[in-house]
């Protein structure tokens, strides 16, 4: 897969590319739905003799266009998006940096410049998906924006369970620990990536030695609880327990951030410095406060032994 990132205004005329059939959207997650709307994208492709393409922004729009937007979590940052994606076989990713200006543009000047101009022969998009400025241009309007010079395929509203499929409900379930139900609208288990760095260590004294992972910013991360998870780790996948939260045993002021602690069942090598994929399978309990350690390690002890009897079974 060939990445373009292209800022605004560019320069492409559309020599560059073989004529290309295009899905458009933010696609964070990736999910479910998204995938309907990119495998349409492939089947025209097929179809019709045309790569395939998808058409991403970065940043997050409402980063640009709403002040009180600082930073946004997401489900799926761009590296991980970019993976996702090329497991899907896509021939060409274009990452549009979104601006201001960008977002300025008319309806009419986003077909002309952002699809006709980079060899679009067909456009696939969600059946809310919109474009130019405000919003304003529909996937309806395409024709005469184009000047009949595109066709287009309008993937119509994907649901699960009579809801509609979407990232916002999947941030919901996934803030509530339902790690099955984040699962099946993702279409895949949800992960994160992170860094092994050194902790308090206070795990190995109890006998629950723990990796702390350093997960980065752009990461939406699991509501406050103990997961049954599994880890990649040096190429191979391991079983385990993961607290995501503030550990009030030990600490009186929660952090800005929640830590991500992961204890692997049945593992005892030093993964200092490692970077590590972490699968939430399931979610154990809440995070509370312990009155001592031995309570807490006879809870450790009971949460390890519920990871054994799932992973048994998983």
């Amino acid at each position: 897969m060939e990445i373009i990132n292209i800022h605004h205004p560019h320069a492409f005329t559309g020599d560059e590319f073989p004529p290309l059939a295009i899905a458009l959207g933010y696609f964070d997650g990736v999910h479910a739905g998204h995938q309907k709307v990119i495998q349409t994208a492939i089947e025209a492709g097929k179809e019709k003799g045309l790569h395939t393409a998808v058409m991403t922004f970065d940043p997050h729009p409402s980063v640009v266009l709403n002040k009180e937007v600082k930073h946004v979590r997401q489900l799926t940052p761009m590296k991980e998006k970019v993976e996702l994606l090329e497991q899907m076989g896509i021939d060409y990713l274009f990452i549009v940096h979104f601006t201001k200006e960008f977002a300025s543009l008319s309806p009419q000047s986003f077909v002309e410049n952002y699809l006709i101009s980079l060899n679009a022969k067909h456009i696939v998009a969600g059946f809310d998906y919109t474009y130019g400025h405000r919003g304003k241009g529909t996937m309806e309007d395409l024709p005469h924006y184009s000047e009949g010079k595109l066709a287009q395929t309008i993937v119509s509203k994907q649901e699960l369970d009579a809801e509609k499929i979407s990232s916002t409900r999947i941030r919901k379930e996934l803030l509530a620990g339902n790690m099955g139900e984040t699962a099946r609208l993702l279409g895949r288990g949800f992960t994160v990536k992170g860094h092994v760095i050194d902790g308090e260590k206070r795990g190995r004294l109890l006998g629950f030695p723990t990796a702390n992972i350093e997960v980065g910013k752009d990461y939406y991360l699991p509501g406050v609880g103990v997961y049954c998870v599994r880890m990649l780790v040096k190429g191979a996948w391991h079983n385990g327990i993961c607290n995501v939260g503030y550990k009030p045993t030990f600490h009186s002021v929660k952090d800005e951030i929640p830590t991500v602690e992961v204890h692997l069942l049945d593992f005892e090598d030093n993964i200092y410095g490692e970077d590590v994929c972490i699968e939430w399978n399931t979610r154990i309990r809440d995070e509370k406060k312990f009155e001592g350690l031995e309570a807490l390690v006879a809870q450790l002890e009971n949460d390890k032994k519920y990871a054994i009897e799932y992973f048994e079974n998983f």
